[in-house]
């Protein structure tokens, strides 16, 4: 175990003692000023080429753990192949009243309602700006959103890419947290179509000066199947660069053992999102048919649920609530146990088990406690 590793074990008990944001805010700091060395390099094996980006490994640091912007690199020093800062709205914003994390130990889930806490545009680009060694440890995606009060909602998005083009490995357009009123109504497909048209256009413009940068929408896993239909529909016809599946959940699995605190209102995240977000990723990769590849998030907190999320459709897997629960060392053993996964499969390389089990996660054949 390396020496932050066993100062993170430490710690965790303590951490464990205090409210959850406030413990959150205490492990920013801690990340800031730890002086990580360079991850050893990954075996070639895990490496994954999306969106026309080359990835050492495909394990990604999902947005929400850092939303400003704070810890990019030491989080890629720890071990992951890319980071998603944010969401990040163009004007800053305090979010929705505190408290407004709630940890449900015993289901190793988190219930947030931030409603996007933002220090905005500016602060955020300028902390990206002075990042020295951003090309040699991994790729940054910045996940964009919308102010609350914003009368005209697409625009901010517009405006997002037009602030990070010049930092932005890619975007990711966020328009299913459950936590900002009216958000996801951008999901429905008129509004959707209106604005991956705009942001698109803000995309090619700024690709004259800073190159063409992917584009992605993060998708909600409460859609129905004619909701996903429609999405799927129109990121095709739009021909967007891929689909981040899924955000946090509004629905409470019955299988919640803290049935209190699963009261709080909020988007669900962690552990019991897994079969939820999973089967929408599969069903999202049968009907996008190659078309562009998907980042699976929710859930994964083992090699084995990662390795499900890549046989259900995933490129590139995020993650970001189990880090609460088990620590940075996780990234590590994922990475470990995703090659002994594919050396018992007899896979050459990850990318070849993509999608390899869409079909059962989709029709529900799969079971989500058979990879526990």
């Amino acid at each position: 175990m390396g020496w932050a590793n066993l100062l993170g074990a430490l710690a965790r008990p303590l951490l464990f003692r205090v409210d959850p944001e406030m413990a959150h805010g205490l492990t920013i700091k801690a990340l800031a000023s730890l002086p990580l060395a360079s991850p050893p390099p990954d075996d070639p094996r895990l490496a994954v080429s999306a969106f026309g980006l080359l990835f050492r490994n495909p394990l990604g640091l999902a947005a929400g753990f850092d939303k400003n912007g704070e810890v990019v690199d030491p989080m890629l020093r720890l071990g992951f192949g890319f980071a998603e800062v944010g969401t990040i709205t163009p004007l800053s914003q305090a979010g929705n009243p505190r408290p407004r994390l709630f940890r449900l130990a015993r289901d190793q889930g988190v219930i947030n309602r931030f409603g996007f806490n933002s220090e905005g545009h500016g602060a955020v680009h300028a902390r990206l700006a002075k990042r020295a060694l951003a090309a040699k440890l991994g790729f940054v995606g910045v996940n964009i959103g919308a102010n609350k009060d914003s009368a005209d909602r697409a625009g901010d998005y517009v405006r997002g890419i037009e602030a990070f083009a010049d930092v932005a490995d890619y975007f990711a357009i966020n328009i299913s947290s459950p936590n900002t009123p009216g958000l996801r109504d951008l999901q429905a497909a008129e509004a959707l179509d209106d604005l991956l048209a705009r942001a698109l256009a803000a995309r090619d413009k700024a690709a004259e000066a800073f190159g063409r940068k992917p584009v992605l929408v993060k998708i909600a896993p409460d859609l129905s199947l004619n909701g996903l239909d429609a999405i799927v529909r129109c990121a095709r016809a739009r021909k967007i660069d891929g689909l981040i599946v899924s955000n946090t959940t509004l629905s409470r699995p019955p299988t919640l053992i803290e049935t209190v605190l699963a009261r709080q209102e909020g988007g669900l995240s962690g552990l019991p999102l897994f079969p939820l977000s999973t089967q929408m990723l599969a069903a999202a990769y049968l009907r996008v048919e190659n078309q562009f590849p998907l980042i699976g998030v929710g859930g994964v907190d083992s090699a084995h649920a990662a390795f499900a999320k890549i046989e259900a459709g995933a490129s590139l897997v995020q993650f970001y609530s189990a880090l609460a629960f088990k620590g940075s060392g996780l990234i590590a053993e994922i990475k470990r146990g995703l090659l002994r996964l594919i050396e018992q499969k007899s896979y050459p390389r990850l990318v070849d088990a993509i999608g390899s089990g869409a079909g059962d996660w989709a029709s529900g054949k799969a079971a989500a406690d058979s990879i526990r």
